[in-house]
């Protein structure tokens, strides 16, 4: 058993990631398909909204919040190697570390940058939108899918 102020940092990660697969589950399964179906302008619109409003506490809370106990989990395990858990707690860490937090920095917030950029209703923004679409989406998923990972990853951990 893994000891229990590890215990509690470790069931706190399953929830952080788990909720954060959760919202980016959402998003892959159908808020992306509704905005597309919108006419662009419409879509590109909501979009920029919800950017917007991802950035606030609660959203932000349960996403770099579980990025710095990933990060933490990852550092204790490494310094404690071998410690019973220890290779699940890694792949948990490298998981939503690589494949969340690195793929929505390196891949989703660049798009929202440039979507954010053209003026709402122009002809480049019109362009724009379905490969913003094709593009944030596939990455959501990568996202979707390490976030989901990285939960099971910490719950093997404590139940193994």
């Amino acid at each position: 058993m893994i000891d229990e102020p590890y215990y509690v940092l470790t069931v706190l990660g399953v929830l952080g990631t788990g909720l954060t697969a959760g919202v980016f589950c959402a998003f892959s399964a159908f808020v992306m398909r509704g905005l597309a179906a919108l006419p662009p302008a419409q879509g590109a619109a909501a979009m920029r909204a919800v950017n917007a409003a991802a950035v606030r506490p609660p959203f932000m809370l349960v996403f770099l919040g579980s990025t710095l106990l990933c990060a933490v989990l990852t550092v204790v395990t490494l310094v404690r190697w071998p410690r019973e858990g220890a290779v699940e707690l890694l792949v948990g860490g490298a998981l939503f570390l690589a494949g969340s937090f690195g793929v929505t920095a390196l891949a989703n917030v660049p798009r929202n940058d440039a979507l954010a950029r053209p003026e709402p209703g122009s002809p480049e923004a019109a362009t724009y939108w379905p490969v913003y679409v094709r593009g944030w989406t596939r990455w959501n998923h990568v996202r979707t899918v390490a976030s989901a990972g990285a939960a099971l990853a910490y719950v093997l951990a404590v139940t193994g």
